[in-house]
């Protein structure tokens, strides 16, 4: 799954006491919520289709604990369903996050029947109805049955068995249901029998139920609405992972949990279904309205979780291939099928399939592959088996897509989730705290693979850019968490939902390279195939991992560690952070430490005892060295010894496989700089951007001073890789540097340093962006760098680059199929308006008002808050507050305005004027971030007091509060940095 959004909403303990709380007070509140989550059942469910249960079946569990006894049935067999309030039921296996192991789930026949008309897409309160059939294995004897259910009414359920194996699985008896009942906070329904199912028996639970289709969050059963062929059409799909199958049908949600489905799908006749497995047939069938419904029925999967079951109903169209004799599809609208946008996908689909296939010697199990490109999608994209789901904006390529990374993010995320048709489809996490098997190892893939196909794309490079870079800018000790966390922590359901982080990804990811990268690729390869190969259709935990790992290393005898592959690994995945690994050049002393945001003085006092194994990759005078690990807190290394010559240099961390950050002492901080200056060629591009990226982040968290980063950037002269620039821009030139930079005194001088080293890089590439622009469409590292080296050669006042925003924005005003080059459109948007009047800002708000995408109306928007003209800022903020037709929904456009130097003064006194405007049309919430980012420059008490007094008629107290210590913090920061800033200004005088 794509990085996740934070939409949707969930019932915790908090919520679930209030409830009893109030229901406590008012004995209504039972029957309300007996209203709203389940009816009484009084008939019996229809009869639906069972074709049998597959003979495989998942693993069985471990010795069951004994469960409770369940009270003997009344007279009566009517259900009463309720939701029960943790104050009105008794402890018991509900209070509990995972299911209890009395049942095996081993087959689901499931019937959804979404009651979507194309001619009524607008119907408030859509809802789907359905039957489940699921055949179970008891494990112990018990009365009382567990399974997931959310905000689903139940409208009958009926346990028959025990089944009878020597007559096909036919049903002998039935087990009365006495109650049923919901336990809200953890999102259980609970059948309460009349009498105990035996051990070793299997039993078949039938259920009745409706729910609603989500419109605002995309997950369980959603719906999309768009436009395609002029008309306004709807689509429905669906988002199970991680615990959003229960929001579909009653099932045992759990990833361990693995059955087969069969599946049906009831639908209007103008819409095509889709599911995990190919079309077996379809039928009609009339509603009480005398209304006829297609049903459509699909093949059985094979083993696996509840939350890669997969549904769509749709009207669109496909293209496909076949890829060794299985149909690949990629559905879309009809328009966006027409435009040729799913063919990019399509073509390079296939190879990745085979590509994998043939790495890891094992086919793709499903006989087909459909994917589909939704409007809208939160989730980015989603692996489910036979049946993929993507965001149409990293699916579809657009005809002016050419000079965007669109290509290759459409090539990355396609990979990843095809990888997880092996890492976590065909072998599953066993629970969710491994859920990086899958995450880390599909976002390792997709860097590798996509690289085959594109030898060009430097591989190390694009690696430290869209991975490593970011997650080693939030890992710190103290605040981060484990990629591997253990099972008893987890308390509540959305605590899983918020594993989907750049922990599990982007660490994960990193901790796959580095296991990579001290064995080698042929072990790593081949342990993974030992693994995929006996977890196939299974479950997998991390210890799983590495005991194959460790077969695959027992094999040879070339490569030798210093202890088991479970023991490295282990003290990476099972604490937080990284260490920072510093090298005294001088004595060939290394020794570790844990990272820290802000190294103090009293380190010592902050508990992070534990070490890690740490394989240490290096290189000596431009030679690679053999691999040594600092396994204890400190060791001695005498060939990291550098000698009095100054041709002498060592650089830790090859290719930055590593999971850590590298220091020196000043000796070899003092080598490389030198190294740099003389040739700084002969450091490879991914150790320019590791020193660049390293010494900052070591310098702004006190382990070295600022000026020894500062040092490395005096030979940026020589400097021709643009992602290095990008690394330097980024650490140097920040967001708070520019937002108070030229009225500091470091502007000028910053200015003169920077521009002289930046004129080799900006000639070579405004030369392109004139003469031949096209020649940027394959190069990703420059692509996604240009917009900062753009950006800062404007700002610093780079009089060609000031011409060339001039030139372009007023060529695309004149001829409006001159489109500005993608990469640097922010930065001539912007600076086209600085430097232009009213005229220009007339003709962008025009653009502005008939654009219908919302990336771009957030861009233009933004662009329109440039202007340096007072009174043009007042009447943008006056249409921020207006009504129709001018509307400005996206974003919040006095913050686009307050965000500049000449902006936040004049937001200041509009926020003062029209608070209350303000408040009615972004919310109070909106007015607390706009105190911050008026507040972004403040440094004294006196003007946190001014703020306050400012902002004290419009808030609440709560939020004055709030308020008040993040403006503290914000001073903290700021005069942080003025220090920073008088420090990096000294040192510009001395070498400037």
């Amino acid at each position: 799954m794509g990085p996740p959004s934070s939409s949707g909403f969930y019932v915790s303990r908090a919520g679930a006491l209030l409830l009893a709380g109030l229901a406590a007070a008012l004995l209504l509140a039972l029957a309300v919520l007996a209203a709203l989550y389940g009816h009484c059942a009084r008939v019996l469910p229809s009869e639906l289709h069972h074709s049998g249960v597959p003979d495989t079946e998942p693993s069985q569990p471990g010795a069951p604990e004994e469960p409770p006894p369940t009270p003997k049935p009344g007279p009566t067999q009517e259900l009463e369903v309720a939701a029960t309030p943790r104050k009105w039921r008794p402890p018991g296996p509900w209070d509990q996050l995972r299911l209890p192991p009395w049942l095996v789930p081993l087959h689901y026949e499931l019937e959804l029947w979404p009651l979507l008309r194309p001619d009524e897409l607008s119907v408030p309160g859509l809802r789907f109805t359905g039957r489940v059939n699921i055949t179970v294995r008891c494990m112990a004897a018990t009365a009382r049955l567990l399974l997931h259910s959310l905000f689903l009414d139940c409208e009958s359920a009926e346990v028959r068995g025990p089944l009878s194996p020597d007559t096909k699985d036919a049903t002998v008896g039935r087990v009365p249901v006495d109650e049923v009942w919901f336990a809200l906070d953890m999102q259980y329904m609970v059948l309460e029998l009349g009498q105990a199912l035996q051990p070793g028996s299997r039993y078949e639970l039938q259920l009745s139920f409706s729910g609603p289709v989500y419109q605002d969050t995309r997950e369980g059963l959603f719906l999309n609405l768009y436009t395609d062929q002029g008309k306004r059409r709807a689509l429905l799909a669906s988002q199970l992972e991680p615990t959003f199958a229960r929001n579909v049908f009653p099932c045992f949600d759990e990833p361990a949990l693995k059955a087969t489905f069969n599946i049906t799908i009831i639908h209007h006749p103008s819409y095509v279904a889709l599911s995990n497995m190919p079309k077996l047939g379809q039928s009609e069938k009339e509603d009480v309205n005398g209304s006829k419904w297609t049903v459509t029925t699909f093949y059985t999967t094979p083993h696996m979780p509840t939350y890669l079951a997969a549904f769509a109903v749709c009207d669109y169209e496909y293209v496909s291939r076949i890829e060794r004799g299985k149909e690949i599809r990629i559905w879309a609208r009809k328009d966006a099928i027409a435009g040729g946008n799913a063919d990019f996908a399509l073509n390079i689909t296939g190879p990745i399939f085979s590509f994998l296939e043939d790495l890891f010697n094992i086919s793709y199990p499903l006989p087909k592959t459909d994917i589909i490109a939704l409007p809208t999608f939160d989730n980015r994209a989603m692996e489910n088996w036979g049946l993929l789901m993507f965001d149409e904006s990293l699916l579809l390529l657009q005809p002016n897509d050419k000079l965007t990374e669109k290509k290759t993010v459409i090539s990355y995320i396609v990979c990843h989730e095809i990888g997880h048709q092996w890492f976590g489809n065909l072998v599953t996490m066993n629970w969710w705290n491994n859920i990086w098997l899958n995450e880390g190892f599909a976002s390792y893939f997709e860097v590798g693979v996509i690289n085959y196909f594109n030898p060009k794309l430097p591989r190390d490079e694009i690696f430290f850019s869209n991975i490593l870079h970011g997650v080693l800018r939030e890992d710190h000790a103290l605040v981060s968490r484990a990629v591997s966390r253990k099972v008893e922590n987890f308390t509540e359901t959305n605590e899983i939902n918020e594993l989907f982080d750049q922990f599990t990804y982007n660490k994960g990811a990193s901790m796959a390279r580095m296991l990579s990268s001290f064995l080698n690729e042929k072990i790593f390869i081949s342990a993974l195939k030992s693994y995929l190969e006996t977890f196939s259709y299974s479950n997998a935990e991390q210890d799983d991992l590495w005991r194959h790992f460790q077969m695959a290393v027992d094999e040879q005898s070339k490569i030798l560690l210093p202890a088991t592959v479970k023991s490295i690994m282990d003290s990476w995945t099972h604490q937080s952070g990284f260490p920072i690994i510093t090298l005294n050049a001088s004595t060939g002393i290394m020794k570790q430490e844990p990272f820290y945001l802000g190294k103090v003085k009293n380190q010592s006092l902050l508990t992070h005892n534990d070490t890690w194994i740490v394989p240490i990759l290096w290189m000596k005078n431009g030679t690679t060295q053999s691999l040594v690990w600092l396994d204890n807190s400190s060791k001695v290394f005498p060939e990291m010894q550098v000698s009095d010559s100054d041709h002498d240099w060592v650089i830790l961390n090859l290719n930055m496989t590593g999971y850590y950050r590298v220091n020196y002492d000043k000796l070899g901080w003092k080598r490389l700089n030198q190294q740099l200056e003389k040739d700084p060629k002969a450091i490879p591009v991914i150790h320019r951007l590791q020193l660049v990226d390293d010494a900052f982040s070591l310098s702004k968290n006190n382990y070295i001073e600022i000026e020894t980063a500062l040092d490395l950037t005096k030979y940026l002269a020589e400097e021709d890789e643009i992602i290095v620039w990008h690394a330097v821009l980024l650490n140097l030139v920040t967001r708070d540097l520019i937002f108070e930079g030229k009225n500091h005194d470091i502007y000028p001088l910053l200015k003169k340093y920077l521009l002289k080293r930046l004129i080799p890089i900006w000639n070579t590439y405004s030369t392109i962006i004139r003469e031949n622009v096209a020649a940027l469409q394959d190069d990703y590292l420059a692509l996604i760098s240009l917009e900062k080296v753009f950006g800062t050669a404007c700002w610093l006042g780079l009089e060609d680059c000031l011409q060339l925003s001039k030139e372009l924005f007023r060529n695309w005003m004149n001829h409006p199929e001159n489109e500005i080059p993608y990469p640097i459109k922010n930065v001539i948007l912007c600076y086209g308006i600085a430097l232009g009047n009213d005229k220009e800002w007339d003709f962008l708000l025009n653009i502005y008002n008939n654009t219908t995408k919302e990336e771009e109306r957030i861009q233009l928007a933004y662009a329109l808050g440039c202007s340096k003209e007072p009174w043009i800022l007042n009447r943008y903020m006056e249409h921020a507050i207006a009504p129709s037709p001018l509307t400005f929904n996206e974003t919040n456009i006095i913050e686009a305005v307050a965000a500049s130097e000449v902006g936040r003064y004049i937001a200041k006194d509009f926020l003062i004027n029209n608070w209350q405007a303000v408040s009615e049309r972004y919310g109070t919430q909106s007015l607390v971030t706009l105190v911050y980012v008026i507040g972004r420059t403040i440094s004294t008490d006196l003007q946190i007091t001014e703020l306050q007094q400012f902002c004290s008629n419009m808030l609440e107290e709560h939020q004055r509060l709030t308020v008040h210590a993040k403006l503290q913090t914000i001073k903290n920061e700021n005069l942080k940095n003025k220090k920073r800033s008088a420090r990096i200004a000294v040192w510009l005088q001395k070498n400037t």
